[in-house]
């Protein structure tokens, strides 16, 4: 009779990031499992030990800080963008404004402090709010992003995670009327020369919320996602210009371009750091 992996053994070695390849592998004896575990325990505990030094002695930084410096160096320098940092506590009637009401399914989603307050499920309330303010005292075009964490009681999935990074921007009074989704493009493709990757695709998508989409997406996954206006949804907030904008999910872009299998390796943790596990 075949012997396989305990669940123990499996657990550990996907915390190690092993291959899928190896956690359905049979052996004949008890022995030779515990003997195989044992050399790809200490290998893959090898690989992240390897890693961590290289952390160290090397780039400094982990790969999501890195993705988002090189955004925002792209954004400032070359894009002419200005950098905005905005409350994390949302006021519930922000999320109104979104659609976002007690019938909506995101709101089972959000962390509420209390019935008034809550932690941001995302950037787009408060760069619209900066997009009507700035475009007072500055006129057009506006263009601003924020990079930060956002919230959601997301399921506990191998791609989701309950806190996690996003960067938004958005050009408004830059583009003309229907030329939005070609500016959407261009700006895409930059922003993904600029990180350094290159397995991805667009997609035209529909969104509850923001009607048109142009969705980055890396085999299943999407990883941003650009959306443009004049929009349903601005006149509450007092914009009436076109514009363009992408939200970029800095862990899932980290997660596909180191080919991890759970995002929760290159997430804000006590048990990983940089896609390398601190139990070893």
């Amino acid at each position: 009779m075949a012997v396989l992996l305990t669940v123990a053994q499996r657990q550990r070695l996907v915390e190690l990031n092993g291959s899928e390849d190896i956690l359905d592998l049979a052996f004949d004896s008890a022995a030779e499992r515990e003997s195989f575990f044992k050399k790809e325990e200490q290998r893959l505990v090898n690989e992240n030990r390897d890693a961590l030094f290289l952390l160290k002695d090397g780039g400094n930084r982990p790969l999501v800080l890195e993705i988002e410096a090189r955004i925002i160096d792209w954004l400032t320098k070359e894009e002419g963008f200005t950098q905005v940092v905005t409350p994390i506590i949302l006021p519930e009637s922000m999320l109104r404004k979104m659609t976002i009401d007690e019938n909506h399914p995101l709101t089972k989603q959000v962390f509420w402090l209390d019935k008034k307050r809550c932690l941001r499920p995302m950037l787009a309330p408060n760069l619209y709010h900066m997009m009507r303010e700035l475009k007072r005292i500055w006129g057009n075009p506006v263009r601003i992003f924020e990079s930060g964490p956002c919230f959601r009681k997301e399921t506990q999935g191998a791609q989701h995670m309950n806190e996690f990074t996003m960067l938004n921007f958005v050009e408004m009074g830059g583009v003309e009327e229907g030329e939005q989704m070609e500016r959407l493009r261009a700006l895409a493709v930059r922003a993904m020369e600029i990180i350094g990757f290159s397995d991805y695709e667009l997609v035209i998508e529909k969104s509850a919320v923001y009607g048109e989409t142009l969705d980055i997406v890396s085999g299943d996954l999407e990883i941003a996602s650009g959306s443009y206006g004049p929009h349903f949804l601005d006149a509450p907030w007092g914009v009436f210009d076109t514009w363009v904008g992408i939200g970029f999910g800095l862990e899932r872009i980290a997660m596909m371009m180191q080919n991890y299998k759970n995002i929760k390796r290159v997430g804000r943790s006590l048990s990983y750091l940089n896609g390398s596990r601190l139990n070893i």
